[in-house]
């Protein structure tokens, strides 16, 4: 699959092509490209139109890039063209084209679990340091949860922060 620069996308999407953004619904959500389709790869091969060229976009062009097999067979199998978009989102900003923002929508959930997960190792090691040394193991909690989210694919402060009233709309 072809990698294209941002001026190529605007021209096969001003033609007709249709736009699909590959991150998830939050990130979508919060800010896009006016017009995209949101179709995040966590939830399988992203559905393409048949005849119509296709160009997926994420945020910076590497979960495309990785993914690039996956959605050059979607694309294939639709008996259309397909293209990745080099840079992503951030070289649409940079180039100085329209995005569409929603600041009210939630934070990504994966910058939610960064925050979450941070502020509790370092209250851990504050606690650890100024009250009692057992307060460490509240950073040694955390970043064994880490670890284990790493190595398994599945994030348990994730899951949790997922169903907060405040990511309820974005899910």
């Amino acid at each position: 699959m072809r990698t294209i620069s941002v001026p190529e996308a605007r021209k096969l999407i001003q033609q007709g092509a249709v736009l699909i953004d590959v991150r998830e619904a939050d990130e979508h959500a919060r800010e896009r490209i006016p017009g995209a389709r949101s179709a995040p790869l966590s939830k399988g091969v992203p559905p393409v139109c048949n005849d119509v060229a296709v160009v997926f976009h994420c945020r910076s062009g590497n979960r495309t890039a990785a993914s690039a097999h996956l959605l050059r067979d979607a694309a294939a199998g639709a008996a259309c063209e397909g293209f990745l978009l080099e840079g992503g989102l951030e070289a649409w900003k940079a180039a100085g084209l329209a995005v569409e923002a929603d600041r009210k929508a939630p934070l990504e959930l994966m910058r939610q679990v960064q925050i979450a997960a941070g502020g509790l190792a370092l209250v851990g090691f504050v606690l650890g340091m100024t009250v009692d040394p057992a307060w460490h193991a509240v950073s040694g909690l955390v970043g064994a949860g880490l670890l284990f989210a790493g190595a398994s694919g599945w994030c348990g402060l994730a899951k949790v922060l997922a169903v907060m009233p405040w990511n309820r709309a974005a899910a």
